[in-house]
């Protein structure tokens, strides 16, 4: 194939994460966005040591596995791959796909290892406890828009009030302030110029108890080119509208949920990135609690926590019946990358001590105070890189715990993980592609694959989490 050719071709398989491959006579490429069985047109734009990778131009023929999408945003909107496939076939497309990758790095390389498919997610459809909503236009010039990025697009934006995988409290507080804001001519800020006023919307609801938090992201400028004490009276009346109009949703009855808190945060960031430099109270309070197998954990704004929080207890329950029996309870379990300590505080009854190593100082407190209210005290939670702490921490492990983000393990980590020569390690993994990167440095040094799952935390999207247990050989330390 040569760059810049425009080839017509059929999809044979999508590999992690979204990656079509075609079929064209005798070659093949990969292009993105694209499903198993269609029949695309497609340019290329990349060949490498005789590889092509093209850009979708046309869907010419519908898979035969497709069959309809509830959502009227669908193939618009960035967010969801996978919605036109039944939950089914996609399942059977995210397993085959962690397969694929498993057995390109466990072939030749150890024995027989099991495999046990992939876990569907209780709720296939209005899982997501978070979102995070971005102010913008559909196109240049275009009226104010609030949803998600444009499939493919950096700067348009979808307002998505039909998205399915959020529930409707999500649909009609995104519709209601944009509506809110557009009907007051409200700017939004512009990501070139760094110009106006709207910039994002935070909304999270507590799966289990119904409580939502919501919060404004705006910049500090002055849109109504008014002098700035009138300007801040102006800022004033209009923030007070604004939560005046949701708290509004909740007396008329409209919300299946409640408000925990109503927020305005400043952010005059030049990144597009969701990050406070002040932040107001305007209602309720800032954080609200969320249940998980039996344990309560305070969530904030900026909190990390699993977003499908249906999946998140079948994932944990997971790791929990992969680490098994420790043996007695006069064990040390180290949870490394432990977020806001979810499963640090599962160990916590069948351990002697729990130590949780985290980076982020924030998700470090939440978790010590998650721990203390649910009665836990043998939890120890350490904020800091986990390449560093390693060094720091007396004690040592008799099981190992890790859930890194999703550029996985940090290359120099990995040898003080082994270091340590644990029987048995539990890896948790958001990333596949980033696991089976760090499994090729376990099986060189001592350590092979028992069992692997896949756990479908994120339907209709391309993610997918994976649990695997590696175990020490005989005689290797």
């Amino acid at each position: 194939m040569k760059k810049g050719q425009v080839y017509e071709g059929v999809v044979e398989r999508v590999d992690f994460p979204g990656k079509g491959i075609v079929r064209v006579g005798e070659e093949t490429a990969v292009v993105k966005m694209c499903l198993p069985g269609q029949r695309i047109r497609f340019s290329v734009n990349k060949v490498r040591k005789g590889k092509a990778e093209g850009r979708l131009l046309e869907v010419l023929e519908t898979s035969p596995l497709e069959t309809g999408y509830p959502c009227s945003h669908f193939g618009l909107c960035g967010g969801c791959t996978y919605l036109s496939l039944s939950y089914d076939e996609q399942l059977k497309l995210k397993e085959a796909q962690v397969k694929r990758l498993l057995d390109g790095v466990l072939t030749g390389r150890q024995g027989a290892w099991q495999y046990e498919g992939i876990k569907g997610s209780p709720a296939a459809y209005e899982y997501r406890n978070k979102m995070e909503f971005s102010f913008g236009d559909e196109y240049k010039g275009g009226p104010l828009a609030l949803g998600m990025h444009k499939r493919g697009s950096f700067y348009d934006l979808v307002t998505v009030e039909d998205c399915r995988i959020v529930d409707a409290d999500y649909r009609l507080i995104l519709k209601t302030v944009r509506d809110y804001f557009a009907d007051r001519q409200v700017s939004f800020f512009h990501r070139l110029s760094h110009e106006g006023y709207l910039r994002h919307l935070l909304v999270r609801k507590a799966s289990r108890t119904g409580e939502i938090l919501v919060a404004l992201v705006t910049s500090s400028q002055n849109p109504w080119r008014e002098d700035p004490a009138e300007a801040a009276r102006t800022e004033e009346l209009l923030i007070d509208g604004f939560w005046e109009a949701l708290l509004a949703l909740e007396r008329e009855g409209r919300l299946q949920g409640r408000f925990a808190g109503i927020l305005h945060i400043w952010n005059d960031a030049v990144a597009d990135v969701v990050r406070s430099d002040r932040t107001d109270i305007l209602y309720g309070k800032d954080y609200f609690y969320e249940e998980l197998l039996g344990l309560r954990f305070k969530i904030s704004v900026f909190s990390f926590f699993q977003t499908n929080s249906y999946s998140a207890e079948v994932l944990y329950e997971t790791a929990r019946s992969y680490v098994g029996d420790l043996g007695g309870k006069d064990k040390t379990v180290f949870d490394l990358y432990s977020g806001t300590g979810t499963i640090a505080q599962l160990m916590a009854p069948v351990a002697g001590k729990v130590i949780g190593v985290e980076i982020v100082e924030e998700a470090v407190e939440a978790a010590r105070r998650s721990a203390a209210e649910n009665g836990l005290s043998n939890c120890e939670f350490v904020a800091g890189d986990v390449l560093k702490v390693l060094d720091e921490v007396e004690e040592k492990p008799d099981m190992i715990i890790l859930d890194p983000p999703r550029d996985g393990i940090h290359p120099k980590a990995l040898p003080k993980i082994i270091a340590y020569g644990v029987e048995r390690i539990v890896y948790i993994s958001c990333k596949p592609t980033s696991l089976v990167r760090d499994l090729e440095v376990f099986l060189g040094n001592g350590y092979e694959v028992e069992r692997a799952v896949a756990v479908d935390q994120f339907p209709w999207t391309s993610g997918v989490e994976t649990v695997v247990m590696l175990s020490r050989k005989t005689g290797d330390c």
